[in-house]
């Protein structure tokens, strides 16, 4: 069924302010005309009607009238017994006796109708009613509400009818309610914001997250604020272990295949819902809480510290029957497969000094065993119980943001008793002081501090009645929507062809869908235990066999390739660090190294970076800060992840005297310089390469003065692309290295290796072959003085001795040098 959206519309300086301008004590009541587009679809009949009755039961008499109109496609013949029927099923409110529901019910009926809107005309007719009926029966005119019950590729159609037809006078607001989705990706939903802002204003536009209605969604800032004496010394990293924000299902997708099959669960769920409560979570705690301005700027921050997110910080699942479902409803064929995921658990960090290295656990899945939604903070618990460990204080520290259903059946803040008392959030809470015999998330309720509302709401009235009322802080803005895809647009392009794990749904599941972090990485628990096979054009490669400038060439999959440079660069350094005390690494940009670097970040904790110097290979002439800075690239994957001293990372200084790499300025001598104060004869122990299509390497082009550098260790290079002005190591820096090896990685640099492989001298086309084969040497120095510190004698007193492994290494993955057989 089509989802339904409010539309609403708000004066700018009302938005600004976070609160309506209109006199609510107005002696005259003031009218709102409400229009649901789409009003007989399964979200009006299911939330947005019952939300309407109830929001027009609590103001009646408090200074508005209303009239309601259903709008569709279908003809008024059509459409009106359908509302009428919807209208019917009406609950009514908890605060209303029955005999004066009934009364209210009935004044509801009659305030309501259907009305065809299909084409401009259509629209035109509405608003001539509308006006009519304010001219009939003189009332002042407070504001214009649309909701669009329609899906998102009809919101630019409709709103631009709306705008060219059912705009009220100046005086009055005009608000207009979306609901999600707001497109698939950060494009898309970038192009939709971009056609809405053609006809409405941002402060017109509501865009909707039913979660942000919900009770307890909508108290966390409030709790944090009211509770702020006891938070704020631990909320941050020092004494938060984790934060967990989950949302569990038991229904499969059925019904909704059509939309589900599209989107999946981290679009469904994830991107949306539970980013809004992680923001909720984190951000800082706006010193007036009802000024829409500055919650939303304070929620869209969280964003600029979010960390990126890659294919290995996610695992996700499908549930069986789930292909089975998409065959049926989209009429594919038996041998058709869907990739997308109904499960998906998702490893978060934030950059943020507050929370920097506190794991961020977002999961949500169909058919897993029982429907719960929450967010838990998971305290660090510095008591070692010796004994008597059901004490109190042995527990675990937590605050449960329970959102309803699950053991505990409805919506409630916990707060494990060995952490504080806290305050009511707000006055329509009550603290529970009688428990079921059960437990939350590991403690019995008797170990809680429980506070739960006195009379529960629903989530679209909670929402409904503060667009009446104009407060924005419970919505989406542009900013904060594109941000959110932003950060999610990158896992979801990895996730294009992943395979999701199948699991069998509810309880069967088991251990299934556990899965830890290992560093910053996602995995399951237990390996996998389906693989599926794509037959396809790889059936008939075969290995290429072949050496890169006489040297070894070592080839695998990439996983496999990577783990093995990386297991190589720790023993290379830790033999080195052995022998003369530290170890001088040279490492390059671009995409190929990587995933060498997330390894070495990762999963090689002990690597020795108190004694090893990192090195730039080469540099863009852009400020670090660039996207595009090699430097950035590499602290981002690798040195901010290390604990290595600040005195060992040396940058290439391409901007000096607020200018970017003018050879007055010196900074190629500058960096040669440093090479030699820091490295024993100039010659790095490891420098790592790369190669690019056109077969250059670190910043050494075919068309650079390669010849005319003569002993020279850095040089300032052109690039036949931008930036075009660069600055790199030279061959002589290069071929002075004990070792290099180069990373080959990406499917279109197949030719480009087997062309290499070809070559035995030097090519003037293709630079990386100026890098020079060296044989092991041996060298002996009578006068261990000269010689650089870090070289450690072997024997006290005498002359000194040690060796110089120079190697050339090539590493290769597989996909680069498979070839067709014949």
């Amino acid at each position: 069924m089509w989802r339904v959206t409010w539309l609403l519309l708000l004066a700018t300086t009302v938005w600004q302010r976070g609160h309506t301008t209109e006199d609510e004590n107005a002696q005259s009541p003031r009218h709102v005309s409400v229009v649901i587009v789409g009003s007989t679809g399964d979200l009006a009949r299911k939330y947005l009607w019952q939300g309407f009755f109830r929001l027009y039961s609590s103001q009646v008499g408090k200074g508005y009238t209303f009239s309601f109109y259903g709008g569709g496609l279908s003809p008024s013949e059509k459409g009106t017994p359908l509302l009428f029927e919807i209208l019917k099923e009406l609950k009514c409110p908890p605060e209303l006796a029955a005999e004066r529901c009934a009364l209210v019910k009935e004044q509801f009926l009659r305030l309501s109708q259907y009305i065809q809107l299909k084409t401009v005309e259509d629209y035109e007719k509405l608003s001539q009613q509308i006006e009519q009926q304010l001219k009939q029966e003189d009332m002042v005119e407070a504001g214009r509400l649309f909701y669009l019950s329609v899906p998102a590729f009809a919101y630019a159609d409709v709103s631009s009818k709306i705008n060219s037809t059912c705009r009220p006078p100046a005086e009055a607001w005009f608000r207009v309610v979306l609901e999600k989705p707001f497109g698939h990706d950060f494009e898309s939903a970038q192009l939709l914001a971009a056609q809405l802002a053609g006809f409405l204003k941002e402060e017109e536009m509501y865009r909707i997250d039913h979660y942000l209605g919900k009770e307890v969604v909508a108290q966390i800032l409030s709790f944090r604020k009211k509770n702020s004496n006891f938070l704020e010394p631990i909320w941050n990293r020092h004494h938060i272990e984790r934060i967990e924000i989950v949302l569990k299902e038991t229904l499969v997708c059925k019904g909704r295949i059509q939309f589900y099959d599209q989107y999946g669960v981290i679009r469904d769920v994830l991107q949306n819902h539970l980013t809004e409560v992680l923001t909720l979570l984190m951000m800082k705690i706006p010193a007036n809480l009802s000024n829409s301005e500055e919650v939303l700027k304070n929620k869209l921050n969280v964003f600029s510290f979010l960390a990126p997110l890659g294919r290995n910080s996610v695992v996700v699942g499908q549930y069986q029957k789930y292909t089975e479902e998409v065959q049926e409803e989209l009429n594919k064929t038996k041998d058709y497969f869907s990739r997308t995921p109904t499960f998906a658990g998702v490893g978060i960090f934030t950059d943020s000094p507050q929370y920097d290295g506190i794991p961020i656990f977002m999961t949500s899945g169909k058919m897993l065993d029982e429907r719960v939604g929450y967010a838990r903070i998971l305290f660090k618990n510095d008591i070692f119980c010796v004994q008597d460990y059901s004490h109190v204080s042995c527990k675990p520290k937590q605050i449960v943001f329970h959102l309803g259903h699950g053991a505990l059946d409805y919506p409630a803040i916990l707060v494990s008793k060995n952490l504080f008392k806290p305050s009511l959030v707000s006055s329509v809470w009550r603290e529970v002081t009688e428990h079921k015999d059960i437990s939350v998330l590991g403690l019995p309720l008797s170990d809680y501090y429980i506070q739960t509302p006195v009379a529960p709401k629903e989530a679209y009235y909670v929402l409904i009645n503060k667009v009446l009322h104009g407060r924005k802080d419970s919505f989406i803005s542009a900013d904060n929507l594109l941000a959110s895809w932003a950060f999610w647009t990158p896992l979801l392009d990895s996730l294009v062809q992943a395979f999701p794990r199948p699991y069998p749904g509810g309880a069967a599941n088991g251990d299934l869908l556990n899965f830890q972090l290992r560093g910053r990485e996602l995995a399951y628990v237990n390996e996998a235990v389906v693989n599926v096979i794509q037959q396809g054009q790889d059936e008939n490669f075969q290995v290429m066999q072949g050496k890169f400038r006489g040297a070894e060439m070592v080839s695998a999959w990439a996983k496999e390739l990577v783990e093995r440079l990386a297991s190589d660069l720790q023993s290379i350094a830790e033999e080195v660090i052995q022998d003369e005390g530290q170890f001088h690494l040279v490492l390059s940009g671009g995409s190929s190294p990587i995933a060498l670097f997330l390894q070495l970040a990762l999963h090689h904790y002990t690597f020795p970076w108190h004694q090893t110097h990192v090195w730039l290979a080469d540099e863009r002439c852009v400020p670090t800060t660039d996207a595009g800075s090699n430097f950035r690239t590499i602290y981002e994957q690798l040195l901010q992840h290390v604990r290595i001293p600040y005195f060992n990372i040396h940058p290439m200084p391409v901007q000096l005297n607020q200018r970017l790499c003018v050879e007055e300025d010196g900074g190629a001598l500058l960096y040669e310089k440093e090479i030699n104060q820091h490295v024993n004869a100039s010659s790095f122990h490891y420098v790592l390469l790369g190669v690019g299509q056109d077969g250059h390497t670190a910043s050494l082009f075919q068309d650079s003065k390669l010849d005319e550098t003569g002993e020279r260790l850095v040089t300032l290079t052109e690039s036949p692309v931008k930036p075009h002005q660069r600055m790199s190591l030279t061959f002589t820096a290069i071929n002075k290295a004990r070792r290099v090896g180069v990373l080959v990685m990406g499917k279109r640099k197949h030719e480009l290796v087997t062309q290499l492989s070809r070559i035995k001298g030097e090519s003037a086309k293709y630079p990386i072959t100026k890098a020079k084969t060296i044989q092991k040497l041996q060298k002996v120095s009578d006068s261990p003085q000269s010689e650089s510190q870090t070289c450690q004698p072997t024997t006290a007193g005498r002359g000194t001795s040690w060796k110089m492994k120079t190697l050339r290494r090539t590493w290769l993955p597989l996909e680069l040098i498979l070839r067709r057989g014949r």
